[in-house]
């Protein structure tokens, strides 16, 4: 199985959301493409992508719906 791509967005969204899923017992990866001291006030943010084995899903899918309901 692969991986599957839960949230992508905010750094700080992708954090508390990383705790939610690893609180149930689910391992998370989270794949962060910022380069914070490469000419930081000219790059745009980039978005912090979270990502979980496929096979978790159905165990993770109710607190990733709770979660985006909540924002």
């Amino acid at each position: 199985m692969g991986l599957m791509k839960l949230f992508s967005g905010d750094e700080i969204l992708a954090l508390a959301l990383q705790q939610k899923i690893e609180a149930i017992g689910v391992n998370t990866v989270i794949r962060n493409n910022n380069q914070a001291n490469v000419l930081p006030s000219i790059q745009p943010q980039k978005a912090v992508e979270l990502f979980i084995q496929e096979t978790d899903f159905a165990k993770a899918n109710p607190i990733v719906e709770e979660f985006r309901l909540s924002l």
